[in-house]
């Protein structure tokens, strides 16, 4: 017993400095600080921090990436020019209005009894297509024999005594009013300027000098605000706003397309010739045909009577004659 129990203690300890012993020995860690202290310092090549290209190509490089850069925003811009106008703010569109509608053939606003009685009703008309706040109508009268209305910049509305002849009511009138007037609640016109003047009008929020310059090259090329072209989808969504405001307005729409009715009828028979509205306003069985379907899907909600004008309308639409206010209602 007792030499087995010496022989186990033997062995215990001679694992006990097995495990005490040290890994490497002397000549190890020589190796490994060795190792550890080699280093190398090899000589730079020349020309590493060179380049074989001319400094001038590489100049060119970084000039055409700057300016794809700058080509692909405003390609995106321009792409999607239709859609920035409407946040244009209308106040940036009344000042480039007021660039240029100084030199229109217009009388002082509601100055004339004529004036005043449109923008009387046009007032009424506003107040149903619930305009957005700060969006200010202004009709003008033009003394002049051509058959035309517009809608521009700014919220300016243009009538020519050529087309107030050729309505027959108040209900005639209220429709061309309504039309004008829906075009510029939609924004029609600066979206019908072109993608150059959208571009022009947001550069110039940022920066005033470049954006009148580039505007003003938009309207000296496309001779100002009086030769504004809308799209039929366009038309579309100013006659269905303009007949929704009538029905509220009247309780019904009989007498919309009297308009229509009226100046297709005269050229047709050649008492007239086609008439700048139409220039401006394409006509087509299609517009007429909406009209009637809008009447049907909107029972009149009162007497479908048309309003007569004025008795002094006719008189109104001459200035020399009917200048004074005092005939005005």
């Amino acid at each position: 017993m007792g030499d087995t129990a010496s022989s186990k203690m033997h062995e215990k300890s001679l694992y006990i400095k097995h495990l005490s012993r040290p890994r490497y020995g002397l000549t190890d860690f020589s190796r490994l600080n060795n190792h550890r202290m080699k280093y190398s310092n090899p000589e730079i090549p020349e020309g590493i921090n060179t380049s074989t290209q001319h400094p001038l190509k590489e100049f060119a490089l970084l000039v055409g990436g700057v300016l794809g850069a700058v080509l692909a925003v405003v390609m995106v811009l321009t792409l999607l020019a239709d859609r920035l106008a409407v946040y244009i703010p209308f106040e940036v569109e009344m000042r480039l209005a007021s660039r240029v509608t100084e030199g229109l053939p217009v009388e002082e606003v509601k100055s004339l009894p004529i004036e005043a009685y449109l923008n009387r009703l046009a007032d009424k008309i506003v107040a149903e297509q619930k305009l957005p706040p700060g969006m200010q109508i202004t009709v003008h009268y033009v003394d002049d024999d051509l058959v035309n209305a517009f809608a521009t910049l700014g919220g300016h509305l243009f009538m020519f005594r050529g087309l107030l002849e050729k309505l027959p009511h108040e209900n005639a009138v209220a429709m061309v009013l309504a039309h004008e007037i829906a075009h510029i609640k939609h924004r029609h016109p600066i979206r019908s300027m072109g993608r150059g003047m959208i571009f022009g009008l947001a550069i110039g929020m940022v920066s005033s000098t470049l954006g009148n310059a580039m505007t003003d090259r938009v309207l000296a090329n496309t001779g100002g605000l009086t030769v504004l072209k809308f799209s039929r989808d366009q038309e579309w969504e100013a006659d269905q706003t303009a007949l929704h405001a009538l029905y509220q307005l009247y309780g019904h729409v009989d007498g919309a397309d009297r308009l229509f009715k009226v100046l297709e009828q005269a050229t047709e028979n050649g008492s007239l010739q086609t008439p700048e509205f139409f220039s401006t306003h394409p006509l087509s069985k299609r517009r007429i045909d909406n009209i009637h379907a809008f009447q049907v899907g909107h029972p009149a909600t009162a007497d479908a009577t048309v309003v007569a004008l004025p008795e002094q309308f006719s008189t109104w639409l001459i200035p020399a004659a009917g200048g004074q206010a005092e005939g005005m209602p």
